[in-house]
């Protein structure tokens, strides 16, 4: 029992502070995009706090495997250097008895990761993008000016004699519509109205009596519409970049959600393969969560390589391997070329057949040859 807290003492800060990191940086990274929020649009602090929360379970569940590699890669290495391991393995300790701390942690891992899969990550991704629909509908309520032109929503300009913010009613409305690269909109019409679709994300604003003027960019043609109605519709893409759907995808759904979705879509579909391949990954990711960190028990304990640095290149190197073979897998499977209830697992095979190969070939003290090399690049 002494062995096993020495252990789990030993991985445990690593892995929170490896955790804190990735999120720390991942985060960073989405700092310009918060701030050009705050700066342009004028979204509230409250706002950018949900954002950022929102954010965090996707951006958590990415982490977890590369965390979990690190913090016992990290730990093994440090033992392997100072030759306790070979002192356990004097007193009778072998390197299986050394494991059971590591799977008992990683199996937490493992339900973490799975309940973060299931419940937490769907809900992040939805709150995330009903936030930012709420940030289209106040920007189109404070954003549009009585005689005033106005940019609301990127390449739409904006201007009303008469606007009412309470009825969402619009008077004598003059809109230059630009998001088409090819042709320029500009729409004249006696009124208008905003309406709002929160389930399929989306603004729509309707026109009524009015002439359309349609203008491709070289200046080669043109033509006049008139019309009775005529809807322009504003998606989360016009909002912020790359965030456009109409409906929910796969990664915002529940369980419940995407049996459902599956029973509702028909298989021909391309959406059938993305949401047979998000129901099973919900299962297959905490697979590598665990099987992570039981494969850097022999990795740490091989590696015998003084200082932190050498355990977090080996571990980010299989991570980053491990992700582009997922991605490759889910393009694979997306386009139906392989059924994604095997897909998705063929990355975790390989990990489990790698677990295997690497603890054999430690609790024998047979060579490993990739790991030699890395021995003689880190010493």
């Amino acid at each position: 029992m002494t062995l096993y807290k020495y252990i789990l003492n030993e991985i445990w800060p690593t892995f929170f502070a490896g955790l804190f990191v990735m999120v720390f940086i991942m985060v960073a990274s989405q700092m310009l995009s918060i701030t050009e929020l705050i700066i342009t649009r004028g979204v509230g602090v409250a706002q950018v706090m949900g954002i950022v929360i929102y954010l965090l379970p996707d951006i958590v569940a990415f982490a977890l495997p590369a965390v979990s590699l690190i913090a016992v890669v990290v730990a093994f290495l440090r033992l392997s250097a100072d030759s306790e391991i070979i002192a356990l393995k004097s007193c009778g300790v072998s390197l299986y008895q050394m494991l059971r701390p590591v799977i008992l942690l990683s199996f937490l891992g493992f339900l973490f990761a799975l309940v973060m899969g299931v419940y937490v990550t769907p809900w992040g991704n939805r709150s995330f993008k009903d936030l930012v629909f709420r940030i289209a509908e106040s920007e189109a309520n404070v954003g549009i000016k009585e005689r005033v032109f106005s940019e609301p929503f990127d390449n739409v300009v904006f201007y009303v004699n008469k606007y009412s913010s309470r009825e969402k009613l619009l008077k004598d409305v003059f809109v230059v519509d630009r998001r088409d690269k090819g042709v320029t909109n500009t729409i004249v019409a006696e009124e208008g109205r905003i309406m709002l679709h929160p389930d399929e994300r989306i603004i729509t604003l309707r026109f009524l009596r009015g002439t359309i003027f349609l203008v491709e960019k070289d200046l080669k043609s043109a033509r006049t519409i008139g019309f009775k109605v005529y809807d322009l519709n504003i998606s989360l893409k016009d909002i912020m970049a790359g965030l456009a759907s109409r409906r929910k995808k796969p990664h915002e759904l529940s369980v419940g959600e995407l049996l459902e979705q599956m029973e509702e879509v028909p298989e021909s579909d391309s959406r059938y393969n993305e949401i047979v391949r998000e129901l099973f990954e919900k299962g297959s990711m905490p697979v590598a969560v665990f099987l992570m960190g039981v494969i850097g028990v022999p990795l740490g304990a091989r590696l015998r390589a003084r200082g932190r640095s050498a355990g977090i290149g080996v571990s980010l190197a299989i991570f980053s391997i491990f992700y582009l073979s997922l991605a490759g897998v889910r393009s694979i499977c997306s386009a139906g070329i392989l059924s994604p209830a095997i897909g998705v697992w063929i990355p975790d095979f390989f990990l489990l057949l790698s677990c295997i190969y690497l603890l054999r070939r430690t609790a024998e003290e047979r060579p490993i040859n990739f790991l030699a090399g890395l021995r003689q690049k880190a010493a």
